[in-house]
């Protein structure tokens, strides 16, 4: 059994067949057999976890096992601790009202441990942008950004830092490197 974590680069797709346009996940493992536990779209960064055990890929995905997930948002302009508050609480997000969640502010020096993004995000001047943190169980289709539109503060920079205790820091990945790690590990059990 294979359990294999990816730094997932910025404009990479989640599925291993060439694209015409884009990289692939097959541009960055090699390992045959292995499948994305969950996806990030081809605008997020970071933690990706790739098995070939149907069981794991599932305990990992599927948001009735709770798993964390940890994002770290970059967000066009200011929010304050209640737009904070309105993310932790929930929001809808088009039919469907997120579930409670965890909310930070992340400090603008925890950010320097990012790699550059290529391209970078857009800059203006007269516009601030903010990097907040949701810690989410769910996993909806670009729910993090969705969510931060509804509060008012679109994402510009989305990077998922976390799944369960596994974080891409502790793992020293740089974009588009991979490693093997402990698939039945503890990590698995963090809320």
């Amino acid at each position: 059994m294979s359990l294999i974590a990816l730094n997932k680069p910025f404009g990479t797709i989640c599925q291993f067949s060439p694209h015409e346009t884009r990289s692939s996940l097959g541009d960055c493992v090699k390992t045959p057999g292995v499948y994305p536990a969950g996806r990030l779209d081809a605008d997020s960064e970071g933690l990706l976890l790739l098995t070939d055990d149907g069981a794991l890929q599932a305990r990992i995905a599927e948001p009735r096992h709770k798993l964390v997930k940890r994002y770290w948002a970059q967000v066009e302009g200011a929010p304050d601790e209640a737009a904070l508050t309105r993310l932790a609480n929930g929001v809808d997000i088009g039919g469907h009202v997120t579930q409670p969640c965890r909310t930070a502010f992340v400090d603008q020096s925890d950010t320097d441990a990012l790699w550059p993004r290529t391209p970078p995000i857009r800059y203006r001047a007269a516009i601030p942008t903010t990097w907040i943190e949701l810690a989410i169980t769910e996993g909806k289709n670009r729910q993090v950004r969705r969510m931060t539109a509804a509060v008012g503060f679109p994402t510009l920079r989305l990077v998922r830092v976390a799944i369960g205790a596994l974080d891409i820091f502790t793992l020293g990945l740089a974009p588009g490197e991979s490693v093997e790690v402990e698939s039945r590990a503890p990590w698995q059990r963090v809320r």
